[in-house]
């Protein structure tokens, strides 16, 4: 017989001692892939939840998918700092967490001094099943 599952609770916050930052729900984060040669995933943490005793922390999250990684592939368009924000959502562990990172919409993307490491933009929602993205046209300003 399979033993109840133990009651999980929602935390406001977490502290990642690895990485010395406290996440939110809400807050942007990127997640070390399991192949080393691939680029970090990106994802927006959705909730947070903890065993009874604080611990097995998991986060639910939203994926931001790559151009690359999307069904269409990079375009020429596309910025190399771009990132869509899917329908894909999924349940990891706090332990794959790498650092936090910002996802700007691109008008506050150009108005940036510098872009560093961990700053992103998003323009669309991307459809991970049909590929299909929201809005599906860009304006040309």
């Amino acid at each position: 017989m399979a033993k109840p599952k133990a009651p999980r609770r929602t935390l406001e916050s977490y502290s990642v001692k690895h990485i010395s930052k406290t996440i939110r729900a809400g807050d942007c984060i990127l997640m070390r892939p399991s192949d080393p040669s691939k680029p970090s995933y990106v994802a927006r943490i959705e909730r947070i939840e903890a065993d009874a005793r604080g611990a097995n922390v998991k986060i639910h999250v939203r994926w931001y998918y790559r151009p690359e990684e999307s069904i269409g592939g990079r375009r020429q368009f596309h910025g190399s700092k771009e990132v869509f924000l899917s329908d894909h959502f999924d349940v990891q562990s706090a332990d794959t967490i790498e650092a936090k990172c910002t996802v700007h919409s691109f008008k506050s993307y150009t108005k940036l001094d510098a872009v560093g490491n961990d700053d992103f933009f998003c323009r669309f929602e991307y459809n991970s099943s049909t590929g299909a993205f929201n809005p599906d046209r860009v304006a040309v300003l």
